[in-house]
């Protein structure tokens, strides 16, 4: 077992090594300096154009629950073809202290784009505005009333609703006037109706030099490392500025570098895990009970979840955590556990199974974990190291969230009353009716909360290595206690990571 653990460590690490390898290969010029205009105190990358000699400037905004860093790839492309790229995190995002609002983040846009044509830092005919989604629509608001070269909005954030698109669930009440040489595109795979709104930029827009296009093969998030994205980018730089269309693509590849190490570091951390978190002799005697049948569960969880979403349209009990849409979600699982915890009282492990080693093995184990993956996604894809703002949620967060973990261990049962194929087929099943209660709430309730659906992807990958974490200290501590806390503190480390700061 040592020996295959050995490779599977060995196997882990080169592919970290390839994943860093592909994601910082030519690495642009960049220096981060902090903009306060408008007291918003931004840290904002600057990246350096490829020949040293700038013929034009980008300021290039992130979208919700996004930050700089996953703008970099964009922002090389910009920086080959000479033109210097400003790339702040806007308010609540990355490194930048809240709160967050829309309403904000367009602001400090807008104090930025001021305060860098009043340095002189860029010529505001020589400047293009760009943005993704949230920041899409925002370089759009803000070029409305500040006049620049262009702007290149990439699946900008509706801006009006439509049949499928309620008002709740705009970031920005209304679309603004498009200016002069406005390039609008959108991902193929984005919902018609999301579509449909982006396309009415240019066509309700008086100006004739606008344009919109639609990029295929692409999703809301991968649109931004699409090589057609870079095409119509490319394009549109070198009629609004005169930049040359021939210059080399990026070479890097941070999504692709990003996932690689993922998967190694998901090879390493099952025998740290288990190495870290030994169960004490004869412990397996208090750990071996079956999970109730899943055709009771299945039903009582979604009612427990769509009465929650009912009782949140009046009250968010959590709203104090200040952290945008978390707060919503550590209500949603805090309200739906206390129901699930209520209903197998008669299997909650005692007190006393709490203060062990094994749970204070697990602590240590996920603590470390989020600092590992924290770090990876800094060196790759995203800046995911948390804040002091972040950390101070911290523990509060897993508080939230551990009922919710509790119940869900009582759910799955003892990993030795079922195969791990059967358990984890449950746990996905669990996960999934959670997530159709709060997509009913989305749509039917008009809740507003978006991003659980904007970042389903990010939810299932992290909720398949969460799960696979949880197996592996439930099986070594036997101890549903150690495994709840386990998971509460990865849930929290995500949360922090990936929301904004309200």
């Amino acid at each position: 077992m040592k020996s295959i653990a050995l490779l599977q460590a060995a196997a882990g690490l080169l592919l970290c090594a390839l994943g860093y390898f592909l994601a910082n290969r030519d690495a642009p010029i960049v220096h981060t300096v902090l903009a306060t205009a408008g007291s918003c105190n931004m840290p904002t990358d600057v990246y350096e154009p490829r020949s040293g000699n700038a013929v034009g400037s980008v300021v290039l905004l992130h979208g919700l629950a996004s930050n700089k860093k996953v703008m970099s790839f964009t922002a090389q492309e910009f920086a080959n073809q000479d033109l210097r790229v400003f790339v702040p995190d806007l308010p609540g995002h990355g490194k930048a202290p809240g709160p967050f609002s829309p309403a904000r983040a367009e602001i400090c846009a807008a104090a930025l784009v001021r305060d860098l044509s009043a340095r002189k830092a860029i010529i505001p005919e020589r400047t293009l505005l760009g943005g993704h989604s949230m920041g899409g629509a925002i370089a759009a608001r803000v070029a409305a009333n500040f006049a620049v070269a262009g702007v290149i909005a990439i699946s900008p954030a509706p801006m009006h609703s439509a049949p499928e698109v309620s008002p709740e669930v705009l970031l920005f009440p209304n679309p603004p006037r498009l200016a002069p040489h406005s390039l609008v595109l959108s991902a193929a795979w984005e919902p018609a109706s999301i579509k449909q709104i982006a396309a009415d930029l240019v066509t309700q827009s008086a100006e004739s030099s606008d344009k919109y296009a639609v990029i295929a093969r692409t999703t809301h998030v991968s649109i931004i490392f699409a090589p057609a994205t870079f095409q119509a980018i490319r394009s549109w730089s070198a009629q609004v500025l005169g930049t040359n269309s021939a210059s080399p693509f990026p070479k890097s590849l941070p999504a692709l570098g990003c996932l690689l190490g993922l998967i190694g570091l998901s090879l390493i951390v099952p025998p740290f895990l288990r190495e870290t978190t030994l169960a004490k002799t004869g412990a397996a005697l208090s750990d071996s009970q079956s999970a109730p049948p899943l055709a009771q569960t299945l039903p009582l969880v979604f009612l427990f979840a769509t009465a929650t979403i009912a009782l949140l349209q009046f009250f968010i009990p959590f709203r104090f955590v200040h952290i945008f849409q978390a707060d919503y979600l550590a209500s949603f699982l805090f309200v739906v556990a206390l129901a699930v915890l209520t209903l197998h009282r008669h299997a909650l492990p005692a007190l006393k199974s709490f203060p062990t080693t094994g749970t204070a093995a697990s602590v240590a184990a996920a603590f470390l974990l989020v600092l590992l993956f924290a770090a990876w996604f800094e060196l790759t894809f995203y800046e995911a190291w948390l804040t002091p703002a972040r950390w101070m949620r911290l523990p509060l967060l897993i508080l939230l969230f551990l009922p919710w973990h509790l119940a869900e261990e009582i759910l799955l049962g003892s990993p030795s009353a079922a195969s791990r194929s059967h358990r984890f087929l449950r746990f996905f099943a669990i996960r999934t009716v959670l997530w159709l209660a709060l997509l009913a709430g989305v749509l039917y309730l008009h809740s507003g909360q978006i991003l659980f659906v904007l970042l389903i992807v990010y939810f299932v990958l992290f909720s398949i290595l969460q799960r696979l974490a949880i197996d592996v200290i439930r099986a070594q501590t036997r101890s549903a206690a150690a495994a709840a806390i386990f998971g509460a503190i990865l849930l929290a480390g995500f949360a922090l990571a990936i929301f904004p700061i309200a």
